[in-house]
């Protein structure tokens, strides 16, 4: 496979876009806009967990987890951080895209440092941001029952990898969630709704990021 290309989004941050299956990790209407939007707007600071678990499907660039790692410090948030990702970057292609310079420079080497982290064990990047980074498919990890407080789910979209939307993932996602754990996600297709119904959770459609989006999908473990 060829290296991801580079691409400015709307909103001034970059992505990186696969030639190879025509997707980009991030919305071009705004990689930042989106990330920030759904999973720390939606997600985050919805969740009243103290301290906080969290999953995510799909590390990718490690956007989201870096968002994430500089609200802890901001609120003093304890929080777990596991994410799986089946064919992580290097530091260096994730480095090429200057989060570390455009979102918080004060931070810059805390995004390194996540790049940088040892895999299959939890790390502690800083006092209140311990990062468990996971190299493997999430359709064969066997994930702990109600054990995550918070789900983001940021798989690439179901036109590119339809087995991560599958009703058997969400059940398996479904039952790793605390009662009144909260899942996120950018995509909200009807049927992807649908299962998330069938797979025990609460499902509510929001208002997506500005300019993006029209909808998103937020949905909550009764």
């Amino acid at each position: 496979m060829k290296q991801p290309q580079i691409e400015i989004t709307a909103d001034g941050s970059a992505t990186l876009y696969i030639p190879e299956i025509d997707e980009h990790y991030h919305s071009v209407k705004g990689a930042l806009t989106e990330s920030l939007h759904i999973f720390i707007q939606t997600g985050f600071y919805y969740s009243k967990a103290d301290p906080l678990t969290i999953f995510e499907a799909g590390f990718g660039t490690g956007l989201n987890a870096f968002l994430t790692l500089l609200e802890c410090e901001k609120f003093q948030r304890k929080t777990v951080y596991h994410t799986i990702e089946l064919y992580p970057l290097t530091a260096e292609q994730a480095n090429s895209l200057k989060y570390q310079d455009t979102i918080a420079p004060e931070h810059a080497t805390l995004f390194e440092t996540i790049h940088l982290a040892e895999w299959n064990k939890p790390i502690e990047i800083t006092p209140n941001f311990t990062l468990h980074k996971i190299k493997e498919d999430l359709e064969q990890i066997i994930l702990p029952d109600q054990s995550f407080d918070l789900i983001y789910y940021d798989a690439f979209a179901p036109e590119k990898q339809p087995n991560l939307w599958s009703e058997e993932i969400f059940e398996k996602i479904s039952r790793s969630m605390k009662s009144q754990g909260i899942l996120t996600t950018y995509c909200a297709k009807g049927e992807v709704r649908r299962r998330l119904q069938r797979a025990g959770l609460i499902v509510e459609r929001l208002q997506g990021p500005p300019a993006g989006k029209r909808e998103i999908l937020r949905a909550i473990k009764p």
